[in-house]
Parts: C-alpha cells; sequence; structure tokens
C-alpha cells in the first residue's frame, strides 16, 4: 500500500511539472530564428544578404539588411511574427540585374489590367482566398485598399496579389496551394 501511494505521489508531482512546463506562454525566438523569418519573407537566401543589423528591444527585433535589389527592414515581435517591414529599392550601378524584374513586374502589371478587364474586378474562389491572405498578412481589409489585382502563375503555382494601401504599390507572391504568403514587397 506504501509503495502505491509513493508511485501516485510521483505521478500527481511529474505530471504538474510537465503541466507546469507546458502552461510557459513567454516563449521567445532567438535572434538566428529572427533573421530567418526576415530573410524567408523578403524571399532572400543568406548569400544574397549584406550589411545585416538585428537589435533586439523590449517586445521586438529591428532587422534590417541589403540585397541586390534594395534593403529591407523588420520590426519583428519576439514571438515571431513580422509587425512592420519596409523595402526601399536599389538605385545602384546593378540596373541591368534589376531591368528583368521591373519587367516581369510591368507584364503582371498588364496581365491583372487585363484580367480585371475580363471579370470587372470580380474574382474566382482561389484568387479571393490569395487575396483575402495577402490583406490578411498586411493586416487590412478589402476595404482598405484600392486597385486590387490577382494572377495565377501556372509554371510557379503563385498568385501575384497587388493592390494600394495610402498610394503605396503592394505586390505579395502567394503560394496557390496552400494560400501562405511567401513575399510581400511594398513600392
Amino acid at each position: 500500500m506504501a509503495k502505491r501511494r509513493k508511485r501516485n505521489s510521483f505521478i500527481v508531482l511529474a505530471s504538474t511539472l510537465l503541466l507546469t512546463g507546458c502552461g510557459n506562454s513567454e516563449l521567445e525566438i532567438s535572434q538566428n530564428d529572427i533573421l530567418e523569418v526576415a530573410r524567408d519573407d523578403a524571399n532572400a537566401t543568406k548569400k544574397e544578404c549584406s550589411n545585416v543589423s538585428i537589435q533586439e528591444e523590449k517586445k521586438y527585433y529591428t532587422v534590417s539588411f541589403d540585397t541586390t535589389t534594395g534593403s529591407y527592414e523588420y520590426k519583428i515581435g519576439k514571438d515571431g511574427i513580422i509587425q512592420e517591414r519596409n523595402y526601399k529599392r536599389s538605385n545602384s550601378e546593378e540596373v541591368s540585374t534589376t531591368d528583368p524584374v521591373v519587367e516581369k513586374k510591368e507584364e503582371t502589371k498588364n496581365d491583372t489590367k487585363k484580367e480585371e478587364k475580363k471579370e470587372s474586378t470580380s474574382f474566382d474562389e482561389n484568387q479571393q482566398a490569395a487575396i483575402d491572405a495577402a490583406l490578411a498578412n498586411a493586416g487590412l481589409a478589402q476595404g482598405d485598399v484600392t486597385d486590387i489585382g490577382c494572377t495565377l502563375d501556372e509554371a510557379t503555382q503563385q498568385y501575384t496579389v497587388t493592390f494600394t494601401f495610402q498610394d503605396i504599390k503592394n505586390i505579395c507572391m502567394v503560394d496557390a496551394a496552400t494560400f501562405t504568403v511567401l513575399s510581400s514587397i511594398q513600392g
């Protein structure tokens, strides 16, 4: 009988410790994880990033880095959620690397305009899901933005969602299968 009581006491103690450990809601992410969140959002590899800076504040990290296409600055909460993002295009001499990207974006804009004319700003169910994901990622509602466009790139199976918020053009890439925002660029 004494063995059984000891065993039950041990089980109660172990369960209490386990539950106490699981209830820790103040989980914080490391600086390396925060940098990975920012690079993933910018769709940039470690090799593509230079001048990397991570500054820890009380409730968030400020992460900044440069790529060949521009400069990124993020404010990321210690829970790993992006609170703010800023992107500035590069004005460097490497215009040749930037030109094809600009041409592709212009093609996307033309495709979006053609599609808007066909559908008169009505979108199919999948396009609307992609738009909803992009707007939720930006913390906006559809009524907050103008010039909404959405096109599917069949080759990559990604939607390009474009919209304007406070005179700033936003371009978001959204995975067509999961409706996860892969990248978001302002400017």
